[in-house]
C-alpha cells in the first residue's frame, strides 16, 4: 500500500522565498564586487625612470590613493551591514527588492564618485557629489530595514537588535553627510573633511542616548 505525501502549498511558498532573499543577497555580492573592482581600476600608476621619480609620482597621486582607501571601507562596511540584516531575512516581500536594488545603485556610482571628488575644478560640487551618493546609500539602507521590520520579512519572532543598532547608523551617517554638503560651500575643503571625521562621535553619542532609552523602558 503506498501513501502519498502531504502537499504543503505554504511550506513550498516559504522556501521559495527563502530562495530568493538568499539569490537577491549573492547578487549584491557580485555587485559589490564589481563596485570595488572599479576601484581598483581607476587608480593610476606611478611612472619615472628612477626611484625618486617614481616616490615622486606617488605622492603626486596621494589624493587618488587616499579615495581609493576610503571609498574601499565605505563601500566594505555597506556590504557588511547589509549581510548583518540579510542572515535574518526569511523572505523578499514588498518593495525590498526595488530598495535593495536603489541602494546597490549608490554603490555601483561610488567609483564614479571617487573619480569626481580627485578631479579638478571647483570644491564644493565634487564633495558634494560624492556625499549626496553616501546620504542616499544611507538612506536607502535605512528604508531597507524599515521595510523588512514593516513586513515582517525576518526569521526571528521579533526584531533583531542589529535592526536597531544598524537602522540608526544609517540616519546618523546620512545626517553627517548630509549637513557637510553645505558646509562645503562656506568652509575651506579641510573644514568639510573635517566634518566627516565628526561621524563616529555622532554614532556614540546616538548609540549612548539609544540605550538610555532601551533601559528606561
Amino acid at each position: 500500500m503506498t501513501t502519498q505525501a502531504a502537499h504543503n502549498p505554504d511550506a513550498e511558498i516559504g522556501q521559495t522565498r527563502a530562495v530568493a532573499a538568499e539569490r537577491l543577497t549573492m547578487f549584491v555580492d557580485a555587485v559589490i564586487a564589481i563596485a570595488l573592482t572599479l576601484l581598483a581600476l581607476d587608480l593610476p600608476v606611478p611612472a619615472g625612470d628612477t626611484t625618486g621619480a617614481m616616490l615622486s609620482s606617488v605622492r603626486a597621486h596621494g589624493n587618488e590613493y587616499l579615495a581609493f582607501a576610503l571609498s574601499f571601507v565605505v563601500i566594505s562596511a555597506h556590504w557588511r551591514a547589509h549581510h548583518e540584516i540579510f542572515r535574518y531575512v526569511r523572505s523578499l516581500g514588498g518593495r525590498l527588492t526595488t530598495l535593495t536594488l536603489a541602494w546597490l545603485f549608490m554603490q555601483v556610482l561610488m567609483p564614479f564618485a571617487t573619480r569626481v571628488i580627485t578631479a579638478e575644478g571647483a570644491f564644493p560640487p565634487r564633495f558634494s557629489l560624492y556625499a549626496i551618493v553616501q546620504v542616499l546609500a544611507s538612506a536607502s539602507f535605512a528604508l531597507i530595514i524599515w521595510e523588512i521590520r514593516r513586513r515582517h520579512l525576518y526569521r526571528t519572532e521579533v526584531p533583531p537588535r542589529v535592526f536597531a543598532q544598524s537602522l540608526l547608523r544609517s540616519i546618523c551617517l546620512a545626517a553627517v553627510f548630509g549637513v557637510s554638503v553645505p558646509i562645503s560651500f562656506v568652509t575651506t575643503s579641510t573644514g568639510a573633511y573635517l566634518c566627516w571625521l565628526a561621524a563616529p562621535i555622532v554614532l556614540a553619542a546616538a548609540r549612548g542616548i539609544q540605550r538610555t532609552y532601551a533601559s528606561g523602558d
